[in-house]
């Protein structure tokens, strides 16, 4: 298997995706490719909250284009910010008053209007084109720390058709019933969230799965002691076969990783303050 490389929620934080990118050797200055057949899959959530969230998902977008001509890969998951951005838009033109609430939903979850203004029709038909699921080796690559998956199909190629016809489609009712269980979390560290695990990588045929959503800080409860500090790190648990990548970029000015994944485990860490 190349070289798997996982970035979590990027919420808007260009300049340090950036950054991290360049010190794990899978871009240069200019934004370009530089990682050879390396495998480099972002966890969804890459804009809101953040300045420069049309910025991310031109990055990705570009970086999905470029690796391949050097043999590489780019994944890029859907996450529920996302999910939030597209339906504000979608049924913007035929509820303008927001009667649905879908805008509002998007603005309080830190929806920036200069996203909307910068995202083109392209940038929107790619958003809804993203996988739910995704398998490469022994991972499991998915956004959220929820059960939602497992009552969504039995394999991760049914998973990702029946959302793509959701996402094609103007049902309302659909819509926020997939916003509210994109919105769960917790369900791999909670009571029973080791079997919750084993279920769904024995649903999917994943020996360990990778997911953002869930800050690192959050899962660790440092936040009920006080402020987090330092760039963070991923966080291991479920008897080691769940890996957490959200580090928190958008909401603390030091915060930042991405990770390097083998077969059994974390292979590579590169942090923020290790760059500095």
């Amino acid at each position: 298997m190349s070289d798997l490389w996982v970035v979590g929620d990027v919420h808007g934080a260009l300049d340090k995706l950036r950054t991290l990118l360049q010190g794990a050797g899978l871009i240069d200055v200019q934004g370009e490719w530089t990682g050879g057949q390396a495998h480099l899959a972002f966890l969804g959530d890459y804009l809101d909250r953040g300045p420069e969230g049309a910025g991310v998902i031109r990055l990705v977008r570009s970086l999905q284009q470029q690796a391949p001509r050097q043999g590489g890969q780019v994944t890029a998951l859907l996450g529920n910010h996302e999910v939030m951005f597209l339906a504000a838009r979608r049924f913007q033109a035929q509820d303008p008053r927001d009667r649905l609430g879908f805008r509002d939903y998007w603005r309080q979850n830190g929806g920036l209007e200069r996203d909307a203004a910068a995202l083109k029709d392209d940038d929107l038909s790619w958003m809804a084109a993203r996988p739910l699921l995704a398998r490469t080796g022994s991972w499991l690559l998915m956004h959220a720390d929820s059960r939602m998956y497992l009552r969504l199909g039995g394999a991760a190629q049914t998973v990702n058709a029946r959302i793509a016809t959701l996402l094609s489609d103007l049902n309302a009712d659909a819509w926020g019933e997939f916003l509210n269980a994109f919105a769960e979390r917790h369900a791999f560290v909670l009571r029973g969230g080791t079997e919750a695990a084993e279920q769904t990588l024995q649903t999917f045929g994943a020996l360990r799965m990778v997911h953002g959503h869930t800050p690192v800080y959050v899962l660790r409860d440092e936040h009920l002691h006080g402020p987090a500090r330092g760039a963070g790190e991923p966080l291991t648990y479920a008897g080691g076969r769940v890996v957490a990548m959200d580090s928190g970029m958008a909401y603390r000015d030091d915060a930042g990783f991405v990770a390097r994944l083998g077969p059994h485990g974390l292979a590579e860490v590169v942090t923020l303050g290790a760059l500095d």
